[in-house]
């Protein structure tokens, strides 16, 4: 009877998982998912295993089996498992920095060129035979497959751990953490603090490279779709230029880190932080409104950059720095250049694909700039989004002697638009949100998460979408934005930061409310979890502190210069 008893006790402690579409085993509850996946022989792949997906949720592989279940093995080729690949060699980074120089400090800043861009502080400038030591020691630590350590600790704990290596940084962010008990991930020694999933061990790293960059570093990993080579380094050096005098900014302001900007906000002194970048905002809107008039023969700026960038407040705004300087801006939309439905390019799944040049009738677009140039009056089309046809409503134009024509749209610094004007008539602008804004010196917010939130709240406010419908759109929208915006960007002629330092605080309330709603068997709910969780630590500001004319009220209401 007590044998019988046992032998009943110890098959309920069994779970079916399903790993792959394969036949389903039987596994004991409790047992680490790294070595479930090490004896069905699911770890030996080219391309390492980062992670599993498992009941449609993320798990690293030192959690354990808890329920019955399906299981799917989650790569580089997975953008959450791409995340966890970045994070851990960050980690590897800063640990080997630690190993050479144990009082260096290192910032990882912003990505470019499909790279990530940060600094390493010591005594002495950063040099090639640093990089060389570094490289070195982290391919020594991913040779030895160090496994990674997730330690449970208390807030105190994870403090003093964070003060003895002068990480001041992740002591400000520990005080904005509602639970007494946090996480820190151990590497043979090193702790840090991360805002998403690590691989199991430094091994998983199977393809890096460190190089040498400015004043700091680019490191190096694959980007899908050939995960099998690293992708060229392309330096932008205009780019490049933006970023830093943002970085700068920030300094000024002493808001680098979100626990800096969240100490703003609680003592009060927010309110002047949002008039400072306002001001900073008005400033640069300006010095481009003076090169567009030092270029006399300037007769057409065009605007580009990728979603949620501000376009719209940013072009109004700057007509009216262009009227302070005697210049009257004409405005053109390239909404009213699209070809009939009918004559609509696809795509490769046969959708329309708006995004494309091609939707747009260049022939005509072009025929119309030649005639405002040269003095003419025409006749400018309407297009109608119902029926998918071009219209004539007798809507004339002609360009005064002091005129200037504005284009907003995604093509702006592509040549092949405006190929029948001369370049000595063209001024481009290229303008997007380069937010310098990180949780602390290792933990970055990604420059298009803050894009992504703007957009969210828009399209929930004013165009009846849902966050899930917007982040299913996302994929979409950053492939268009990849093929043709990004790699015209070293066209402009001058380059536009619209984020404003302060704006997730006023963003906070509502996109959080939002994300809430997608239910967790959404296929997009893990990014609404990854948004969440870094969200979570932000000290929110009211929306009656932004100013009317602020790129921002594009996304919130309120704008002077807006219409929805």
């Amino acid at each position: 009877m007590l044998l019988h008893l046992f032998w009943e006790m110890n098959l309920l402690e069994k779970l079916d998982v399903i790993i792959d579409n394969e036949k389903g085993v039987l596994v004991e509850k409790g047992t680490i998912i790294y070595d479930f996946l090490n004896k069905y022989n699911k770890l030996k792949s080219k391309i390492p295993v980062l992670l599993v997906k498992f009941n449609k949720r993320y798990y690293e592989l030192t959690s354990s089996i808890e329920e019955a279940g399906v299981m799917n093995i989650v790569s580089l080729n997975d953008s959450v498992g791409f995340r966890t690949y970045v994070r851990t060699l960050q980690f590897i980074l800063i640990k080997a920095v630690f190993d050479i120089y144990p009082e260096a400090r290192v910032t990882i800043e912003h990505s470019i060129s499909k790279a990530l861009f940060g600094e390493i502080h010591m005594d002495s400038p950063l040099c090639q035979a640093d990089i060389i030591k570094i490289k070195k020691r982290m391919t020594e630590i991913i040779n030895k497959n160090i496994k990674i350590n997730k330690v449970f600790m208390t807030k105190g704990e994870a403090e003093n751990i964070f003060r003895s290596c002068n990480m001041q940084d992740k002591i400000n962010i520990l005080k904005y953490v509602n639970s007494e008990i946090v996480y820190l991930y151990e590497l043979d020694g090193v702790y840090d603090f991360f805002y998403g999933y690590i691989a199991y061990s430094t091994g998983a790293m199977y393809l890096f490279d460190i190089m040498l960059h400015d004043s700091g570093f680019i490191l190096r990993y694959p980007v899908g779709p050939n995960l099998d080579t690293l992708p060229d380094f392309a330096g932008n050096k205009k780019l490049d230029k933006i970023f830093k005098e943002t970085e700068e900014w920030a300094k000024i302001l002493d808001v680098a880190h979100v626990g800096s900007l969240n100490n703003k906000v609680l003592n009060g002194e927010i309110t002047d932080i949002i008039r400072i970048s306002e001001a900073f905002h008005e400033k640069k809107i300006a010095n481009i409104a003076d090169m567009i008039s030092e270029r006399r023969d300037v007769k057409l700026v065009l605007i580009a950059g990728p979603s949620s960038s501000g376009k719209t407040t940013f072009s109004k705004r700057l007509g009216v720095q262009m009227r302070v300087n005697g210049l009257i801006p004409v405005p053109i939309s390239l909404d009213n250049y699209f070809l009939d439905r009918k004559h609509t390019p696809t795509d490769e799944n046969g959708n329309f694909d708006f995004e494309a040049l091609g939707a747009l009738d260049l022939k005509l677009f072009n025929e119309n700039l030649e005639g405002l140039l040269l003095g003419k009056e025409i006749n400018i089309p309407d297009f109608n989004f119902i029926t998918g046809e071009r219209v004539w409503n007798g809507h004339k134009l002609k360009l005064p002697d002091n005129g200037v024509i504005l284009v907003e749209g995604i093509h702006g610094l592509n040549d092949t638009l405006t190929q029948l004007i001369p370049a000595i008539n063209k001024f481009k602008i290229y303008i997007s949100a380069l937010t310098q804004l990180n949780i602390d010196d290792h933990s970055r917010i990604a420059t298009t998460d803050v894009r992504i939130i703007r957009r969210i709240v828009r399209d929930h406010l004013f165009r009846g979408y849902s966050g899930e419908d917007t982040l299913k759109m996302w994929s979409s929208i950053r492939r268009g934005e990849e093929k043709n915006i990004f790699v015209y960007q070293e066209n402009a002629d001058a380059m536009f930061n619209s984020t404003l330092v302060y704006e997730l605080c006023v963003l906070k309330k509502c996109v959080f409310e939002v994300l809430d709603e997608i239910d967790m068997e959404s296929p997009v709910y893990p990014e609404a979890f990854r948004l969440k969780c870094y969200l979570n630590f932000i000290k929110e500001v009211p929306l009656d502190l932004v100013p009317d004319n602020s790129i921002l009220r594009e996304f919130l209401g309120g704008s002077s210069f807006y219409k929805y």
